[in-house]
């Protein structure tokens, strides 16, 4: 059984983006289900409720069975077992250091590690692609700098990586000085699906919008494919 994980850099939830729903039409189609079973992890930002909503909206629209996991609130007894009978689960953005305190307080960390060896896609955008890695480039630590994450996928992560402007020089000067693993940096619209822990594809649902290797303070282009809402 595949394990695979897509990890997206920016852009999804809102009806500004462009196009509305080209990742996310490509998550569901990797489950190889008309109507997967989703589960978003919105802890990163302290379970925003329009958050939620945002994502009940996008996945009923492309067919998928939604729901939600909190951890603030009334934590359902069965709440293992759920994620555990996932088709994918879906990681929002936010607070990567306060989400990541709150799953190893829960063992939620454990259990994603079992649903990817059990071959249930994961991903996430933002603090949901970097959480994955063994390292991540975020704003939940200050300033701006390398956070140590769940190490499912090796290397290092860096989402937003052209929508925000301290990143890039972040990223790369962390690289430079080995503060930082080599790995992977996602500009907005774009996302990287890996498969049994090796990236596979890069993808991108925007013009001009690229991934990048980086490597010792240096970043290389990776040949990107271009998605359409279908």
């Amino acid at each position: 059984m595949k394990k695979q994980i897509v990890a997206i850099g920016g852009g999804v939830f809102h009806p500004s983006y462009y196009p509305k729903t080209a990742i996310e039409e490509y998550i569901i189609k990797l489950s190889g289900k008309q109507n997967p079973k989703i589960c978003f992890l919105p802890q990163a930002s302290a379970e925003d409720k329009e958050y939620v909503t945002r994502f009940y909206q996008t996945f009923c629209k492309l067919g998928a069975q939604p729901t939600w996991l909190s951890l603030f609130g009334r934590v359902e007894p069965t709440w293992v077992e759920h994620l555990l009978a996932q088709d994918i689960i879906y990681v929002g953005g936010g607070n990567t250091k306060s989400m990541l305190a709150l799953w190893r307080a829960w063992g939620l960390d454990k259990v994603l590690q079992q649903a990817y060896e059990k071959g249930i896609i994961l991903c996430g955008v933002s603090a949901g692609a970097i959480c994955w890695f063994q390292q991540g480039i975020t704003d939940s630590v200050w300033p701006m700098g390398v956070l140590d994450c769940l190490g499912i996928l090796e290397g290092s992560c860096c989402p937003h990586y052209d929508g925000e402007a301290e990143r890039k020089p972040v990223y790369t000067q962390a690289t430079a000085v080995g503060k930082a693993l080599p790995g992977i940096a996602l500009s907005d619209y774009t996302a990287a699906h890996y498969i049994d822990g090796k990236l596979a594809h890069a993808l991108s649902w925007a013009p001009n919008r690229k991934v990048y290797h980086v490597v010792a303070g240096e970043h290389t282009e990776i040949e990107t494919t271009f998605i359409k809402e279908l």
